[in-house]
């Protein structure tokens, strides 16, 4: 497993990482998710990404208990979360917002789930419009002088945005953000290639992506209708299906097979490698609701040996629109 530098930081993710969204609570309990973070931590992961929304905080319970149960020592492993939406309500300063005081109890509940004195990374899960940058990025600062946060960042905000919080954090010697997890693939990639393109050089930003899949579109598996065990079978994921089962959508998707079947791997393996080698990108944040699955994504790693340029140069041609 490779390692690279969370943008500018010290810090060192391996290039394939493992998360939580959609899978903990909804489609696997803690015994099927050991296995799978198991099946993680034997191909090398040393990142696991969490956040405070998913499932309602059952992902985090989930994920702590399995690291507990796992023994794994605190040096070994990287952890992230993300906060924003909040799981109290719709309560005032508790739902919705980075303003200090949500921020200040956020944080205790995710490392009281999690069971872990500290987070290494803290996402803002979405920028907001409602509470100054100044203040958000004041209380993310005092939570690292705290001892709770090592490293925070933003998830799916703009470059201005960033680049606004980074410069007051400048100004003020604070500890600026140094990483953004938008989401990455082959359908999906103005944001990091064209909107963030400045920042990777300008402030050092790290990038830790998530839905390499587009939410599992990218492996072929929906050709013929949504399988039984799909998230998109699960209830509320009604709106996922559609744009899943989309004809013009899985005609793209079918143009890369004969690339794969040309290099020997999955639909799945030739598109976490694709994002795996954009040189921008830290680590790619797969999902599994099985240990299967984790092995067969981590196989990416044999693929991106072979993703020359000529390669990716037919890939991009396939599924231009």
């Amino acid at each position: 497993m490779p390692f690279r530098r969370l943008g500018r930081s010290g810090l060192q993710l391996s290039v394939l990482s493992f998360g939580s969204w959609v899978t903990f609570d909804n489609q696997l309990k803690d015994d099927t998710a050991l296995e799978c973070m198991q099946a993680a931590h034997d191909a090398g992961c040393n990142f696991y990404d969490n956040a405070e929304a998913y499932a309602g905080g059952e992902s985090e319970a989930i994920m702590g208990r399995v690291i507990e149960q796992l023994g794994w020592k605190r040096q070994s492993y990287v952890l992230s979360t993300k906060v924003f939406w909040g799981i109290d309500g719709n309560m005032p300063n508790m739902a919705n917002t980075l303003n200090r005081k949500y921020l200040h109890h956020s944080i205790e509940g995710c490392l009281d789930r999690l069971r872990v004195d500290f987070v290494d990374l803290l996402f803002c899960h979405r920028a907001d419009p409602n509470t100054p940058i100044e203040e958000t990025v004041w209380a993310m600062h005092d939570l690292i002088e705290r001892g709770k946060v090592l490293y925070w960042g933003t998830s799916e905000w703009t470059a201005d945005e960033i680049r606004a919080a980074w410069e007051i954090a400048e100004r003020h010697h604070l500890h600026k953000p140094v990483m953004e997890q938008p989401q990455y693939n082959m359908m999906e990639r103005r944001k990091v290639e064209v909107e963030f393109a400045r920042l990777y050089g300008d402030i050092g930003l790290g990038a830790t992506i998530w839905s390499p899949l587009a939410s599992g579109l990218l492996t072929g598996k929906y050709r013929d209708g949504v399988p039984d065990d799909s998230r998109a079978a699960l209830p509320g994921y009604g709106w996922l299906a559609k744009r899943l089962t989309d004809a013009a959508e899985i005609d793209r998707v079918e143009r890369l097979r004969p690339i794969a079947e040309e290099l020997g791997c999955s639909m799945a393996q030739l598109a976490i490698a694709w994002c795996a080698a954009n040189p921008n990108v830290t680590t790619v944040i797969t999902g599994a609701s099985r240990a299967s699955q984790v092995v067969d994504n981590m196989g990416a790693l044999d693929v991106l040996e072979a993703l020359t340029p000529e390669v990716v140069a037919r890939i991009n041609a396939a599924i231009a629109k």
